[in-house]
């Protein structure tokens, strides 16, 4: 499948995904503290919307780590010759 041929391992891309997602769901909980005015509301937010975001940027990367366009490939890449 194309979504799983890139020049980065899944096991980096998940990681990435990851910590960006730790990352944005602090930034969600604050924002739905600030809004709301509840801690309890703004867990909820954030833990709710911590598995979806963590797949779709999961995909989202692997999706552009098969796109050649912008991407520059050393000669070594065995990516290089496809």
């Amino acid at each position: 499948m194309f979504l799983f041929k890139g020049h980065e391992q899944h096991s980096r891309s998940f990681a990435k995904a990851v910590s960006w997602r730790a990352l944005g769901s602090i930034d969600t909980f604050l924002l739905s503290w600030f809004f709301t005015g509840s801690p309890k509301a703004a867990g909820a937010i954030a833990s709710t919307e911590v598995i979806t975001k963590i797949l779709l940027y999961y995909f989202h990367e692997r999706v552009w780590s098969s796109i050649r366009w912008g991407a520059s490939r050393s000669p070594d890449d065995p990516a290089a010759s496809i």
